[in-house]
């Protein structure tokens, strides 16, 4: 065998042996072996981060590997959700995927660097957090009684906080005008910290807040919730009244956490990570953490977090595109 023959044959065996390691490494039997990355589309110390990192910290000790919370905020979600798109679908990359990710984004933005539709696939919830009125003490507003009120007096007057345009606040309040029949004037920020600040400073009245972003302030009376936008009153705030209370079932509004790999992932894996969250959220340290910051544990399999998208595409995509609300 010539030297130039033998070398062609060495290095096609080599090849076939580091093909076949990489198949046995990424069969799900011996699923995993090193470390996995959660990307999460919002900053670090918010309550999409600490969910994440409350429901890692047990699946790893689950897994017996490390989760390794990688934060990438920006354009609603869509540069994580881009990122893990993206990635090799290999069970080692997933992404905290919200309303805004597979519900808002898909008709708020003319182009995505992601398919909302193709490039993800499910492996359950977590958990959602209701979305309230809250307002400044020095509002003078006591109830959801007292706001309605000085809506009916003052039509388009009273100034309105939300996390941002196109945010699932944004968008809880416009149902919230639509079904009661009031008008307010929206004022949008970027991002829920800096409109809480201004609540509590009373440069702005009133708020459409997530219970986890504002659960502090209202435990310490620095806001006044009004008015919960839930299907039942919210366990950390019973005394609150609901909109389906006072004879309004639709307004119905809030975030909502799940987590997706990229579509092409083997089913074993996404089952068994299905399997593994599933367990994670039923610890009851983890239940009752996720419970003092504001979130209430919904765990679903992937069979019912598509369900539950499905259902969020048919109440919200329509809302959104008879008000216009686009992004780019």
């Amino acid at each position: 065998m010539t030297t130039s023959r033998r070398l062609f044959t060495t290095l096609a065996l080599a090849g076939a042996s580091l093909l076949a390691l990489g198949a046995a490494q990424a069969q799900p039997s011996s699923y995993p072996s090193k470390p996995i990355r959660w990307v999460v589309g919002y900053p670090a110390g918010g309550g999409t981060d600490f969910l994440a990192r409350t429901v890692g910290a047990q699946l790893s000790r689950q897994l017996g590997q490390p989760i390794l919370v990688d934060n990438r905020p920006g354009a609603g979600a869509s540069i994580a959700a881009d990122n893990v798109a993206h990635s090799p679908a290999d069970g080692y990359t997933m992404l905290s995927a919200d309303n805004g990710v597979l519900v808002y984004n898909p008709v708020l933005y003319k182009k995505l660097p992601y398919s909302a539709d193709k490039d993800f696939g499910t492996v359950g919830m977590m958990g959602r957090s209701p979305l309230l009125i809250v307002a400044s003490p020095q509002a003078g507003l006591a109830d959801a009684k007292a706001l309605l009120a000085a809506l009916q007096r003052s039509p388009g007057e009273l100034s309105i906080a939300t996390a941002g345009p196109g945010s699932p606040h944004h968008l809880a309040l416009e149902l919230f005008q639509r079904e009661f029949g009031v008008k307010m004037l929206h004022v949008p920020y970027k991002g829920g910290a800096p409109a809480l600040q201004d609540v509590m400073g009373n440069q702005v009245p009133l708020m459409m807040l997530d219970l986890p972003s504002g659960i502090s302030a209202v435990k310490a009376g620095k806001v006044v919730p009004l008015l919960a936008l839930s299907g039942e009153r919210i366990p950390q705030l019973p005394q609150l009244i609901t909109a389906r209370e006072l004879g309004h079932p639709a307004v119905e509004a809030y975030t909502w956490q799940g987590l997706v790999l990229p579509s092409a992932t083997p089913k074993e894996i996404g089952a068994r990570l299905g399997t593994e969250l599933q367990k994670a959220m039923a610890d009851a340290g983890v239940r009752q953490k996720l419970f003092d910051a504001g979130w209430e544990a919904r765990p679903a399999d992937a069979a019912d977090m598509n369900r539950l998208i499905d259902s969020e595409r048919k109440k919200w995509q329509p809302l959104i595109k008879a008000l216009g609300i686009t992004l780019d």
